[in-house]
């Protein structure tokens, strides 16, 4: 049984070492001493709240992959103070297995770290080079 409980949580401080184990992250208290934020290249992937009674944490998502997560987890809810378009909120109450957590926490670290993240490529008009002729 305990082997299954260890499959299903994490704790505050492995995911502190999983966010720093990423490249280019940063980690502060921006919002006060009760939010741990993780940034990468000074954009925010993860919020993590230090006195809540059960463990959770704010991360990216793709809309529909968020949709996705809140329909099949009850611990997985609209990002708390966050826009909850591209926002979840993480209970992590045992009911979610580590691997999915990790998850969830490397799709919100890759979503902010493309360097064309949350830009809309535009890619250049070719103007046409037929003449038409006067008569």
């Amino acid at each position: 049984m305990e082997g299954t409980l260890r499959n299903c949580y994490l704790s505050a401080e492995e995911i502190r070492n999983h966010c720093l184990s990423l490249p280019e992250t940063e980690e502060g208290f921006p919002f006060g001493e009760d939010t741990l934020v993780f940034k990468r290249r000074g954009k925010i992937f993860l919020l993590m709240s230090l006195d809540s009674e059960i463990l959770q944490f704010n991360v990216k998502c793709e809309p529909k992959l968020a949709l996705e997560y809140r329909e099949r987890y009850r611990s997985v809810q609209p990002g708390y103070h966050m826009n909850k378009t591209h926002w979840n909120t993480v209970v992590v109450d045992g009911s979610l297995r580590r691997e999915l957590l990790l998850e969830m926490i490397n799709h919100s670290f890759g979503l902010v770290g493309s360097k064309n993240a949350g830009k809309t490529i535009k890619k250049p008009v070719k103007k046409s080079q037929s003449k038409t002729k006067k008569t």
